[in-house]
């Protein structure tokens, strides 16, 4: 398990969190303004799919 950190412009946090979550195993993304308040940090807790969930992705990988 690990987490990515994101920054990007408030109207684009649903779709970095959309495409993170087709990549990865996420969780919730929380979301927290930048010290600028201009843009988002969106920190996602994230797994890679295993085998089962994800035909694509084997074990070598």
């Amino acid at each position: 398990m690990f987490e990515i950190r994101v920054i990007c412009p408030p109207g684009d946090a649903d779709r970095v969190s959309a495409a993170l979550a087709t990549v990865f195993a996420t969780g919730q993304a929380r979301r927290y303004p930048t010290r600028d308040g201009k843009q988002l940090r969106l920190y996602v807790t994230a797994d890679h799919h295993d085998s089962s969930t994800n035909p694509h992705h084997t074990e070598s990988e």
